[in-house]
């Protein structure tokens, strides 16, 4: 197994220690948030490796099949994994609503990539979708840390956490619906192009068949 993919299991391995983090069973709950920070840092940890593995993956030349696959299924688990944990652990900041909304985008998207590799294009990432998964990294930090403080005093300046969280985890909800908005509508102009072309070698073929007969 190459360096990219043996950074993207273990983002994989990551998750399932996430999850046990913010669970009931943790052993260091309530112990200066301890308990909060760690859950942050490790999926922090766990963000930066879904960048790395992908560009050490271009920059080395080690695209592989395997690869292609863990890499979107890694991401989609461990955005997943957060936001439900999250549902449990700081329900007031994080709604179910809000979650079914974040996780149907991710489905929806894979659902177009699946039927645009079948069509024989692709439709790469844009910047909407790149703010996406940045404004998600911040809005499940904010929220695990809002489960602890409602707002950081340090020296004269106030940080309202929980208001940051809220605020982070509706702009993420924004931010997803756009994007998947924009993700559709280059996928229907595509496809459209693609039927178009489809129809055009139709009738071409049967135009050379008549004169051929």
């Amino acid at each position: 197994m190459n360096l990219p993919n043996s950074i993207t299991m273990t983002r994989i391995v990551m998750i399932p220690l996430f999850l046990w983090i913010l669970s009931p069973h943790f052993p260091w709950q309530g112990q200066g948030g301890t308990q909060e920070i760690l859950a942050s840092i490790l999926f922090v940890l766990a963000s930066i490796t879904d960048g790395l593995d992908g560009y050490l993956a271009r920059r080395r030349g080690q695209i592989t099949t395997i690869g292609m696959l863990l890499d979107p299924l890694a991401d989609k688990i461990m955005v997943t994994a957060a936001f439900v944990a999250l549902v449990a652990y700081n329900p007031q900041v994080v709604k179910v609503w809000i979650v079914v909304v974040i996780i149907g985008r991710e489905f929806l998207i894979s659902g177009l990539r699946s039927i645009a590799s079948s069509e024989g294009f692709t439709i790469t990432a844009s910047e909407l979708g790149k703010l996406k998964t940045v404004v998600q990294i911040v809005s499940v930090v904010s929220a695990i840390l809002a489960h602890r403080w409602d707002y950081w005093q340090i020296g004269v300046f106030v940080i309202p956490v929980k208001w940051y969280a809220i605020a982070a985890i509706y702009f993420t909800v924004l931010v997803s619906t756009i994007s998947a908005v924009d993700y559709f509508i280059g996928f229907w102009k595509k496809i459209d192009h693609a039927s178009k072309d489809r129809r055009k070698a139709a009738v071409l073929s049967r135009g050379k068949s008549v004169r051929i007969s």
